[in-house]
């Protein structure tokens, strides 16, 4: 079972990849450009931008690029390192992820640069993928990038929801919280969004580079404050955002702005697209669909425990299917390597191992839809019965390793991580889980 897993976890990020998505939302017809049935003349005077960010955005900008050709007369990919592809016209930054390098520095002055003198006749095509928020740093006079890497950090490994960090890192910068637009203004904007949050946000994927923000910098300190990091901090970030409170820094551009009148925002790719593709996958292999459900959110060790519940409570048809996608919060105070994704795999066979008593069998895939898990290599992990009648693997040995948040090299030793190498998309993580009686 755990090749179906695999394949149900390839058929799901293949749903969602660019090559599939682009083209269905960029046509060019002569001199008329069509995104998201949005029609617009090109002039002779008109500068096309493509602005492609995230984990996605090399593949988005090679498909940008095969459909507008030499009708772009700008543009820039920032990707993570190792995730960047051929391109013709579009140049390429590879820069830092989770937390932001000099590169991600360079990328977001050399985006301003891009965008500042365009007229009312240009068009900026943002491309937009998750891992946006870290891989430009637009730093503000009299912040630093080291400020900049440290609040990231320090919110990354706390239990912070990605809506809450990302408030935090639009009020910490230039162009998040729909700076951007607003440095653009008057050039019409059309943003195409691959979602990487809960609820397809657009204020939250990619820190809302162009979207409206109604986030404030009272809510940001208020954040740091949540989650105790008030003292952690650099003072730096503190007096700024102690500033815009008093209105003595500008807030981010609000809903209703008169710079978003020519803004167009357009998810075309979820969590759900992915997991109805598996859905439909699954049940053509003869699985039974029990649970679709792309809500997962909380603390992991918790979404663990209630996918564990759900396996050894589970009484029906067979072979069955449990489809989950999400992402979960982590709170690292381990020393260990890993990451959400594994932690989450740990944790289910951590409560399978002295439950499991069916005579059935079950495999649990856990995977970053990116291809990578926190700081691995890793795009997750995959567990199943066959670990159970492991003598070596007790239950001290699994708790030792979720105590030092050490997922990574438990099942580095066991063979059993997930690797996929970069998938050029990035719509959350999933869960599979499948149990089946045995032959």
């Amino acid at each position: 079972m755990v090749q179906h897993a695999y394949n149900l976890f390839t058929t799901a990020i293949s749903s969602v990849h660019p090559s599939k998505l682009i083209k269905e939302y960029i046509v060019i017809k002569k001199s008329e450009l069509i995104i998201d049935n949005h029609k617009r003349k090109i002039k002779s005077s008109t500068k096309v931008v493509i602005l492609a960010i995230g984990k996605a955005a090399a593949a988005m900008a090679l498909q940008a690029e095969e459909v507008l050709g030499d009708a772009i007369n700008d543009g820039i990919c920032v990707t993570k390192y190792h995730h960047s592809l051929p391109l013709r016209i579009i140049k390429t930054v590879e820069a830092g992820h989770p937390v932001p390098d000099k590169n991600s520095e360079a990328a977001a002055n050399m985006i301003l640069q891009m965008v500042t003198d365009l007229g009312s006749d240009d068009v900026i095509i943002v491309l937009l993928s998750g891992g946006a928020s870290s891989l430009i740093a637009d730093i503000p006079a009299g912040l630093t990038l080291s400020n900049i890497q440290e609040i990231n950090e320090l919110l990354i490994k706390s239990d912070a929801p990605i809506h809450d960090i990302n408030t935090v890192r639009k009020h910490s910068g230039t162009l998040k919280g729909g700076q951007l637009v607003k440095a653009a203004y008057p050039a019409t904007v059309y943003s195409l969004v691959i979602s990487d949050v809960p609820g397809d946000d657009l204020q939250t994927i990619g820190s809302g580079l162009t979207a409206p923000d109604t986030s404030t910098f009272e809510d940001a300190l208020n954040i740091i404050n949540k989650y105790d990091k008030e003292n952690k901090v650099s003072l730096n970030v503190i007096d700024r955002l102690r500033q815009g409170i008093k209105n003595q820094i500008s807030e981010t551009p609000k809903p209703g702005d008169p710079v978003f009148d020519k803004t167009f925002n357009k998810i075309i790719g979820n969590i759900s697209t992915a997991l109805i593709a598996a859905k439909v996958a699954a049940e053509q292999s003869g699985f039974h669909v029990i649970e679709c459900n792309a809500s997962l959110s909380g603390n992991t060790i918790s979404k663990a425990k209630e996918f564990a519940k759900l396996l050894l409570a589970f009484n029906g048809p067979q072979p069955a299917c449990f489809l989950w996608g999400g992402e979960t919060t982590l709170n690292v105070t381990g020393e260990g390597m890993g990451g959400r994704n594994q932690h989450f795999a740990l944790g289910v066979l951590n409560e399978v191992k002295e439950h499991w008593n069916r005579n059935e069998s079950f495999s649990v895939l856990c995977g970053g839809t990116d291809g990578t898990d926190g700081p691995t290599d890793a795009a997750g992990a995959i567990i199943d019965s066959h670990m159970l009648t492991d003598a070596q693997l007790t239950k001290d040995l699994i708790e030792k390793h979720l105590a030092d948040f050490n997922s990574y090299d438990f099942f580095k030793e066991q063979g059993r991580l997930l690797f996929t190498g970069p998938t050029q998309t990035n719509v959350m993580d999933i869960v599979i889980g499948l149990v089946d009686k045995i032959d």
